[in-house]
């Protein structure tokens, strides 16, 4: 096993759950912004997938209100999974940088919606229709990029959640958006021993970043990491789009 891959994967993922132990979320954005840079994003997401299975379970058993979260979201959770499973083979078929492509303009739409702080407002009346349309977008996002964030974060945040129940809606959407993505390189045969052997093992970096990111959420100001964090991840983006159009 090349040392300077495992440096690589241990760094990435300490620094991935570091962000998410400070604002709850950010791990697989993060991870697979990194490693795509020196990965094809089909390899790259192989590897979060442990990762952020355990850190996305851990946030959504903290929470009160599993049950009825999931009575509530559960159309919007299956939409996910449809959409992550059909949508995986654009993520494994990047023959022509068309997912650096993808996985670029997502980070930036998230960047830009984050630095902007948009906040937007959906009535009960709507989620009956717009959470599935929410969801098989998010899973279509997903399945290409390997990232979870848009837009279910954006929905999650419009439809009047407090903040526990927030984190842990949130924990919920990434919990199955992970195992979506999982089932949808298992179906485009993107997983090799290799690669969940290197997923197994980055999760003890990405657990003692968690760690270390609870403890640094209790010392820094919230909205001033948020903004380095979304700049960071704007030029992230605007690298890997960049570089996939090249």
């Amino acid at each position: 096993m090349n040392t300077n891959f495992v440096i690589l994967v241990a760094v990435t993922f300490v620094l991935a759950g570091l962000i998410k132990g400070v604002i709850g979320m950010g791990l697989p954005t993060v991870a697979m912004g990194l490693l795509a840079l020196t990965l094809p994003p089909a390899e790259a997401a192989t590897l979060l997938v442990v990762p952020s299975f355990v850190t996305n379970v851990w946030q959504l058993m903290a929470g009160p209100s599993f049950a009825a979260l999931a009575r509530r979201l559960w159309p919007m959770m299956a939409g996910v999974l449809v959409g992550t499973v059909s949508g995986a083979g654009i993520l494994a078929a990047d023959t022509a940088g068309l997912a650096s492509v993808g996985l670029g303009i997502a980070l930036l739409l998230y960047a830009v919606t984050g630095l902007a702080g948009l906040k937007l407002h959906v009535t009960a009346r709507h989620e009956g229709w717009l959470a599935p349309l929410m969801g098989v977008t998010t899973g279509v996002v997903t399945g290409a990029t390997g990232v979870f964030v848009l837009p279910a974060v954006p929905y999650l945040q419009a439809i009047g959640l407090e903040k526990d129940d927030l984190i842990q809606a949130l924990g919920l959407s990434f919990t199955v958006s992970t195992i979506a993505l999982a089932l949808g390189l298992l179906r485009v045969d993107a997983w090799h021993a290799g690669s969940l052997w290197m997923s197994l093992l980055a999760l003890v970096p990405a657990l003692a970043g968690m760690q270390a990111g609870q403890a640094l959420r209790r010392r820094i100001s919230g909205p001033l990491f948020r903004t380095v964090f979304f700049l960071g991840l704007l030029l992230l983006g605007l690298y890997l789009a960049v570089r996939g159009l090249a």
